[in-house]
């Protein structure tokens, strides 16, 4: 099992984990053990070492310490940066979006998700090309060599990754356009549909399984799950069924290049009538991690689609905790949403979701006009705020 060192820079951000702990859980994910952490102030990093020679020595020992095999940062470094740091240190060095993506590599099942990371890998990579490899330096040449007459090892690498990003990308057109056909004949079923977003370990496939019984995989980890699960839910208050779909999760500095690469799968949540938000209660940081899930859905362009809050892990909060009541109103971005509090482990609350899911569902009311469809949403709308209060 490596060993790893944790390492975070404090740039001014307001959202900056003192404790790494996210990192250490995203590190326990990818089947790491955390043997050490460290962190330091700075107004900018340091073009060279992001840490400056001082604290990079003194990460070093640490790591010798503690008889480290990585190093991880919390932060994503340029590839001067990580070369240099891997030199200076004399140990592996990677950064949290390299971390994600192995997370990916190791999660992913369906053919589609495999296809996703792999193009997030090759493109990341394609950065990369200045590490620790000496034979990048070389030409290579000449009558039965791959490479054209002076064609430097580098340039060779970089145009086989080149290749390899295209056949993938092609590949996945392919992929999208399936999606694309799936989600037209359900228009024409004039299915409701419903996606499940939330930043990841919310619990989305939890309350997925126990919405459609279901066997999804489900842990107390750090994306537990990354493939798209369409199921039909029947709802008996509405006499219907509607189509749900568990996506996958969220999470600060979500590399680019996998929602890019995700973007078939996330395409899901955009075309919705309806997103199921699903927010960890227990956990004091979730304002933080709301404001992260916006981001992305703003990204795939699926922040105008109505949102339901579903308020999850209620059976993990004191009793002292709990809200007066079970449903209320929770702004957003200055706009009252309805908000459902529920324990999709325990069962609490799952009926009154059912219910406002089948009144959704029979007339396709946009949410916006859901609070003056239901007066019951409104009963303790002036109790806007945390569930503290």
């Amino acid at each position: 099992m490596p060993l790893a060192v944790l390492v975070g820079v404090d740039l001014g951000t307001p959202h900056f984990d003192k404790e790494l702990e996210e990192l250490g859980l995203l590190a326990d994910t990818a089947g790491m053990r955390v043997v050490a952490r460290i962190t330091c102030k700075r107004q900018a990093p340091d073009a060279a070492l992001f840490v400056g020679s001082g604290k990079a020595d003194e990460i070093k020992l640490l790591a010798q310490m503690h008889g480290a095999t990585e190093i991880l940062f919390d932060q994503s470094l340029s590839p001067a940066q990580q070369r240099n740091l891997e030199r200076h240190c004399e140990l592996p060095v990677n950064d949290r979006t390299m971390l994600i993506l192995t997370i990916f590599a190791q999660r992913a099942r369906s053919h589609e998700g495999k296809l996703q990371v792999e193009l997030a890998r090759l493109q990341y990579l394609s950065t990369r090309l200045v590490r620790r490899w000496s034979h990048l330096e070389r030409q290579s040449g000449g009558i039965g060599m791959r490479g054209g007459p002076g064609e430097k090892q580098i340039e060779l690498d970089r145009r086989m990754l080149g290749e390899s990003i295209k056949r993938t990308k092609e590949r996945l057109a392919k992929v999208v356009k399936q999606r694309s056909t799936q989600r037209r004949q359900r228009a024409r079923r004039e299915a409701f549909t419903i996606s499940l977003v939330g930043y990841t370990n919310a619990g989305k496939s939890t309350l997925f399984n126990a919405l459609v019984k279901a066997r999804t995989y489900t842990a107390d980890q750090l994306f537990a799950t990354l493939d798209t699960t369409t199921r039909q839910l029947y709802l008996g208050e509405a006499g219907r069924s509607v189509s749900l779909s568990d996506t996958v999760g969220f999470i600060r500095d979500l590399p680019h290049g996998l929602v890019d690469a995700f973007r078939a799968t996330l395409q899901e949540a955009a075309d919705a009538d309806l997103s199921l938000h699903v927010v960890d209660a227990s956990n004091p940081n979730f304002p933080e991690q709301m404001a992260e899930v916006a981001l992305v859905l703003r990204e795939i362009g699926a922040a105008d689609v109505p949102q339901l809050l579903v308020f999850n892990k209620l059976d993990a909060l004191d009793k002292a905790r709990w809200p007066l009541q079970l449903q209320d109103m929770f702004e957003v971005d200055g706009q009252p949403v309805p908000r459902i509090f529920l324990s999709a482990q325990s069962g609490e609350g799952l009926p009154a979701l059912r219910l406002k899911l089948a009144e959704l569902a029979i007339a396709k009311i946009p949410i916006a006009d859901a609070a003056t469809q239901y007066p019951e949403w409104n009963e303790d709308a002036a109790r806007l705020g945390t569930i503290d209060e």
